[in-house]
């Protein structure tokens, strides 16, 4: 296959979920200590910073000091969701003692059906090879926790030997799922975070080095 063919083939995966009862977002706190960082570095006077870039980095490093202790004497490939991971993931890999292997991959999403049942049809833009391989699902915030469960039972199926997810931000009130990450940073509960590769609506301000809370429309 040429490589043109090969960046345009993709894979399709489904699930069924159920819209009805589904709590609406809402503005609620961020759980965890904040750093102490000038209000100069926001890009925008509408931007509420909330968790410093000095205090992300102190816990990616305790991340990867677990995560390296539990893979002791295996390699791990490191696997991330674009495009909330990016960031995270590249901070993650440079501080673990393990060999890793890195590969991205992006869903896209086709929702059809009505209010009462929708079928979601998840579209990824490659297939990794995982058979044998220990995989890491490297997220940059876990919320519903649908994307991530399914993506894992898929994993499993496709015949990786183990599979754990790690995410910097675990939003658990907003869980549809019985999901729980093998590794989180922050617990979180917010209506919309951005910083630290988290993108705005216009898809800005994943370059920030903080998290910040986005103002509502």
């Amino acid at each position: 296959m040429c490589p043109a063919a090969q960046i345009e083939s993709q894979t399709r995966r489904s699930l069924r979920t159920t819209a009805k009862g589904v709590e609406k977002s809402r503005s609620i706190r961020i759980i965890g200590p904040y750093d102490n960082f000038s209000m100069n570095h926001a890009r925008s006077n509408s931007l509420r910073p909330v968790i410093g870039s000095e205090q992300i980095q102190k816990r990616v490093k305790e991340l990867a000091r677990h995560i390296s202790d539990d893979y002791q004497g295996q390699t791990v490939q490191a696997l991330g969701v674009l495009e909330n991971a990016f960031m995270f993931m590249a901070d993650l890999v440079r501080a673990l003692e393990i060999p890793v292997i890195c590969q991205f991959i992006k869903p896209k999403y086709s929702k059809q059906g009505n209010e009462t049942a929708e079928v979601t049809e998840i579209f990824f833009s490659h297939e990794p090879d995982i058979r044998g391989q220990h995989i890491l699902l490297v997220e940059g915030l876990v919320h519903s926790g649908v994307t991530s469960e399914f993506l894992m039972g898929d994993l499993r199926a496709r015949g990786a030997a183990s599979v754990k997810l790690v995410t910097l931000l675990d939003r658990q009130a907003a869980r549809r799922v019985a999901l729980q990450p093998d590794y989180f940073g922050f617990l979180v509960d917010e209506t919309f975070l951005v910083g630290y590769g988290l993108g705005s609506a216009e898809q800005t301000n994943r370059n920030l080095p903080y998290l910040a809370a986005y103002p509502a429309s």
